[in-house]
């Protein structure tokens, strides 16, 4: 994840419905779709659809176009959180920095890692970068004999951590179509990769606050796909 401060204002407001998780008057989480860029150049990213979707703040610091506190990959789906205030921004981007946001992503990845559980601390451009992985299940496949869900927990922010670090390990995430190595590709179906929790500190009531979402349906279809074609 790599915090953003975004100030421009979008040329027109972007029509896209989004998902909200959770909204008040400081601060918003939404379910970013998988394909679609936080925030750039383009017309059609979360950025520019964030008006149409939540209701302007009234605090006295309010901002007049909501911001993203951080990015998700494009072909990343999952919870992102927003600041819709100066002071709940500056508060959310300051967890971040000092990495005492909790961040939760599931994956399904080719193969079966060796360790049920464990960390991965390979540098990503010369930078330190930290992963805690755990696997929930495993099931055969055809093609490429194993398929894993796993649990997944970055300490750092790098660019595509877990995407690296996890072709690293020696089982790229199903769909990656940037670090698969020798592994295939389900063409059309996209990156296996979603963000299901936040835990962070509240910047208005500064209580901890946890929300969390179920992975997208293609997961589990993935899975069962998977073990019926095997076991036919």
């Amino acid at each position: 994840m790599t915090l953003v401060e975004l100030d421009e204002k979008p040329r027109k407001i972007y029509q896209l419905a989004l998902d909200i998780v959770y909204e008040d008057d400081e601060l918003a989480v939404i379910l970013k779709p998988a394909g679609l860029l936080v925030s750039g150049n383009q017309f059609h990213t979360v950025q520019n659809a964030l008006p149409f979707n939540l209701q302007p703040s009234e605090s006295v610091d309010a901002y007049q176009l909501p911001k993203p506190i951080h990015r998700l990959d494009h072909a990343t789906s999952g919870l992102l959180l927003v600041a819709k205030t100066r002071s709940a921004h500056q508060h959310l981007a300051q967890q971040f920095k000092e990495k005492t946001i909790q961040k939760k992503y599931q994956a399904i990845v080719v193969g079966q890692p060796k360790k049920p559980e464990g960390a991965i601390n390979e540098p990503i451009d010369g930078k330190e970068a930290h992963t805690f992985y755990k696997v929930v299940k495993t099931v055969p496949s055809l093609k490429v004999k194993h398929l894993s869900l796993m649990n997944l927990f970055p300490q750092t922010g790098r660019t595509h951590q877990l995407r690296i670090h996890l072709a690293d390990l020696g089982h790229p995430i199903l769909g990656d179509t940037l670090y698969h190595g020798d592994a295939p590709l389900l063409k059309g179906k996209g990156l296996f990769l979603c963000a299901v929790a936040l835990t962070f500190i509240h910047p208005k009531t500064g209580k901890e606050v946890r929300y969390e979402i179920d992975a997208p349906a293609k997961f589990e279809y993935r899975l069962a796909q998977e073990e019926r074609r095997f076991l036919q």
